[in-house]
């Protein structure tokens, strides 16, 4: 029993001096290093991140993707979980349209489906703002009236807001991403 007792403990002395030798003490200059290189990294990434969502914007060659939308001034926020919608703005001055909107300026409001290809939006506007870009167009979606549509976009974090005006109804908003058009 002694006998045991004795190996059980010269194999826990060795497998604890094992450990102690493959671990190296780090010191807190060499951890200040690790962290400033992996914030160097970050900030680059960030940065690039920032570069191109400015550079898709310059192109217009790009796509709001939605995932929320919201008849404002208090309306309930719905999610959006349908791929195929999308608002595409291409360089040649084509807008293509595909979202639910919201109708009706009292209640009952109901659901609608704006699904165009506009190729007449008249004053297309791109705005530098400090979070980002404001794009701002208008058309009469092929009605009597007007349709204000003003983008949002933040570079820093790829995330936009889109807001569709009409004297006739509610502004609805959405909330969502933008992406490049090839």
């Amino acid at each position: 029993m002694r006998k045991i007792i004795l190996l059980l403990a010269g194999a826990l002395l060795c497998a604890g001096v094992g450990v102690a030798a493959g671990q190296q003490r780090k010191t807190p200059a060499a951890k200040q290093e690790k962290r400033e290189v992996r914030e160097q990294r970050r900030a680059t990434r960030l940065a690039e991140y920032a570069q191109h969502i400015d550079s898709v914007v310059q192109s217009r060659n790009f796509q709001f993707n939605p995932q929320t939308m919201q008849r404002m001034p208090a309306g309930p926020v719905r999610q959006l979980l349908n791929p195929t919608f999308n608002l595409g703005i291409w360089s040649e001055g084509t807008v293509d349209i595909c979202l639910p909107y919201i109708k009706g300026f009292t209640v009952p409001y109901y659901t609608t489906m704006l699904n165009y290809t506009i190729g007449n939006v008249q004053n297309y506007t791109t705005e530098r703002t400090n979070d980002g870009w404001t794009v701002t167009f208008t058309t009469t979606l092929f009605s009597a009236s007007d349709y204000t549509f003003t983008l949002e976009i933040f570079t820093n974090t790829g995330g936009a807001n889109l807001t569709i005006t009409n004297p006739w109804y509610n502004p609805v908003q959405y909330t969502g991403t933008i992406s490049q058009l090839y």
